[in-house]
């Protein structure tokens, strides 16, 4: 089955109610064997155009991964990258913001760990939390210093939604690719991980009890990422609603809109000069000597 992922695409202006985008569609995969046989192509190819993307130098790509506990983050970027050289890429975690990072605006933090040409970064949650996050518990925003909060709290994410427009704008137009995942999971599915990490001994240190209180707020977290999704997602940079009730199958499209992304840079090795060349005939001599 051939993956189509313009499917999972947000278009520009959307207006997005995930309770209407699927957690599960029919599997890519056949068999587990099947499943690892095309994992395993997508992580080579990946490999191989990684190395291209180092070589050339002209891009950077930024990956962004969001999305409610237990989605599959994690894993995710673990199988789908497993086969990327770690000299060329860079995995940051964003947790609650330390007092230090509360004494800047709310992108400062992010924006230092941008990925430079020729570079892979993955942003394991993002700038994001500021609009989701922090929109479900006010309290957070009310302790972030803001000299001057509006009584009109939709003023607040209006104006966040078009700072990190801007920042993704001019992030594209110096050579950034930003491509942006929502592991899309079912309040079900949740649960049975849940209970998964609570029966098997070797998960415990996954669960915590903050997870069961955010569960509490999944309608609320619904309507926050489905605006958000809409009023983010651009041409340039793109959100993807990715089915997340099936792990395997959510790795093989994530893998492959990587890929997507990747082919449409039009990458190559740079050229040779003859004043290079002439170099290298003279290294030549010397070692064949």
């Amino acid at each position: 089955m051939k993956i189509h992922t313009g499917d999972f695409r947000v278009h520009e202006d959307a207006t997005v109610d995930l309770g209407h985008w699927p957690t599960e569609v029919d599997p890519v995969y056949k068999s587990k064997k099947q499943y690892k046989s095309l994992l395993q192509k997508h992580v080579d190819k990946l490999s191989e155009l990684q190395r291209l993307h180092y070589a050339s130098n002209r891009y950077a790509l930024l990956l962004i991964f969001q999305a409610m506990d237990a989605a599959g983050k994690d894993g995710a970027i673990r199988h789908v990258m497993s086969g990327v050289n770690p000299q060329g890429c860079q995995v940051f975690s964003f947790k609650h913001p330390s007092a230090a990072e509360l004494e800047h605006d709310f992108l400062w933090r992010t924006t230092r760990d941008l990925p430079a040409r020729g570079r892979i970064g993955i942003f394991n949650r993002s700038y994001y939390e500021e609009v989701l996050i922090t929109r479900v518990h006010p309290k957070i925003l009310q302790g972030e210093g803001l000299p001057d909060l509006p009584a009109d709290d939709d003023s607040v994410w209006h104006d966040r939604y078009r700072s990190i427009r801007d920042l993704e704008t001019h992030l594209h137009c110096n050579g950034t690719r930003i491509v942006k995942f929502f592991l899309h999971l079912s309040k079900d599915e949740q649960r049975k991980r849940f209970l998964a990490r609570i029966d098997e001994p070797d998960k415990n240190w996954k669960f915590s009890m903050n997870d069961i209180v955010e569960r509490g707020f999944w309608k609320e977290y619904m309507k926050v990422y489905g605006e958000c999704l809409g009023a983010t997602s651009s041409e340039d940079s793109p959100w993807y609603v990715v089915p997340a009730d099936d792990k395997e199958n959510a790795r093989l499209i994530v893998s492959q809109i990587i890929l997507d992304t990747f082919d449409g840079l039009k990458m190559a090795f740079p050229k040779t000069t003859p004043a290079r060349q002439k170099e290298l005939a003279s290294i030549r001599k010397t070692l064949e000597k």
